[in-house]
């Protein structure tokens, strides 16, 4: 009899360097293409998912128009469809994120019940989640040392992909996922597209270090996207860097993105709890009045022009400078002294590279909340990290239009020349920094 087996598609939408396609391959002679439409997916922003949709057009063109969709819960739709296509396995990318975890778990049992094995192979990150140990065999919580051991621990060298004999339809039925729409500027959400990019973006690495704090400059990969999707794997971009101290940064923000991944998988409320208990003490306003400030905030009418700049982006293109993502998130948090949940939950509706472990553990850095985290007591500046990161002003003006015709760093603290229609600073700075230090130490005497 021909083995058929399924390849359940999540968050590896991509055909090479894929080690579950790669055993679901090896194993069937004939392999169902297939994505579940979770009702789940109804929590995440348009803009993630309209990409989600645009990355799975682009897969079903690379099977041959293969790829089976189905909607509804996992542990139901994954043993019907294994009854109707006589499948003896589906294999799938191990998925560390609680969600994730709680689903497999789900749908392994359900598949044990009618003797179909779910096979969980390899993970979305170089080194998987939950290795990299001290030794003693505890986790790292600190980044540093956990980026040595895991650098020195190392990966598997990238493959091409497989050749695999596809079932699809119409040999199987396939229900067509719901339609999402977005204002949102999408990249390119193909496979080829992702390697395009990298490959143009590859001999820049060298600068990286050096450009990679400057928002108004095509200074990053700009492959957060792509990566949180699967169209490309962590230890493609790995395996092609070389020894300049820009690859080396490079490489060490890959790290970070694996370091948040594995403090997810062993503390799984830390996506929306702060890691640091003691820091549950510190005040923060959630009343109406705080509610309207975040508002402005959401819609970037803050009066800060590096501010506004950023949260503009972010609703235009679901993307935002890492640089500018720090100073956005310093203002929420110790500027107007609201939760960085209620960022983190903001973030995570708009962003077409929204991902749990790195938004909320780097909203938690920024708050001094989490682990490995920057202390409370930094406080950005957002004038003078504006005029730092943003001398000429070129960043501020392309996001915010009202001061498109203000010249050069002057953008950045504008005095007299505010023009009319665009907000004076919705808070005083240096207050706000004064109060937040207050509202530090009084948590941190209530504590003890």
């Amino acid at each position: 009899m021909t083995r058929t087996v399924v390849m359940w598609f999540r968050r590896d939408l991509r055909l090479a360097d894929h080690r579950a396609l790669e055993a679901a391959a090896a194993d069937g002679q004939r392999v169902v293409a297939l994505f579940v439409v979770d009702p789940a997916f109804a929590r995440s922003g348009a803009p993630r998912r309209a990409f989600m949709a645009a990355a799975l057009h682009s897969l079903n063109d690379s099977v041959g128009g293969a790829l089976v969709y189905r909607c509804g819960r996992p542990h139901e739709v994954l043993p019907a469809l294994a009854k109707e296509v006589g499948a003896a396995a589906v294999y799938a990318t191990r998925d560390h994120a609680p969600y994730g975890r709680d689903r497999d778990a789900a749908v392994a049992a359900a598949l044990r019940a009618i003797d179909v094995a779910l096979v969980g192979v390899d993970s979305n990150y170089a080194v998987m989640p939950g290795t990299v140990r001290k030794g003693d065999g505890t986790p790292y919580a600190v980044f540093t040392p956990f980026s040595r051991a895991w650098r020195a621990h190392g990966w598997e060298t990238p493959q091409a992909a497989p050749d695999v004999r596809w079932l699809g339809t119409p040999a199987v039925a396939s229900e067509a996922p719901p339609a999402t729409t977005t204002s949102v500027l999408l990249p390119p959400a193909t496979e080829a597209a992702q390697h395009e990019r990298w490959e143009a973006f590859l001999p820049e690495v060298r600068h990286y270090r050096e450009c990679r704090d400057l928002p108004a400059l095509d200074g990053t990969s700009r492959l957060s996207a792509a990566l949180r999707w699967g169209l490309v794997h962590p230890r493609q971009l790995l395996a092609e860097l070389q020894s300049s101290p820009g690859d080396d940064t490079f490489g060490s923000e890959l790290g970070w993105r694996e370091f948040y991944a594995d403090v997810l998988l062993r503390a799984p409320d830390s996506g929306w709890h702060n890691v640091n208990s003691a820091m549950d003490a510190m005040p923060v306003d959630t009343d109406a009045a705080a509610r309207d400030r975040f508002q402005r905030w959401a819609v970037g009418t803050t009066g800060y022009p590096i501010i506004d700049a950023g949260m503009r982006q972010l609703l235009t293109t679901g993307w935002m400078h890492n640089r500018v993502r720090m100073l956005v998130g310093s203002f929420l948090v110790k500027d107007l002294h609201l939760p960085w949940q209620w960022g983190a939950r903001h973030f995570l509706g708009h962003l077409v590279d929204g991902d749990l472990a790195s938004n909320s553990h780097g909203w938690q850095w920024v708050a001094g909340t989490g682990t490995d985290a920057s202390p409370y007591f930094r406080i950005f500046n957002p004038t003078t990290q504006a005029l730092r990161f943003d001398p000429d002003g070129e960043y501020v003006r392309r996001w915010v239009p009202e001061l498109a015709t203000i010249g050069g760093g002057a953008v950045h603290d504008l005095g007299l020349l505010r023009p009319e229609g665009y907000p004076a600073p919705m808070v005083d700075h240096a207050a706000e920094r004064d109060e937040a230090m207050a509202r530090y130490r009084s948590s941190r005497a209530g504590s003890r």
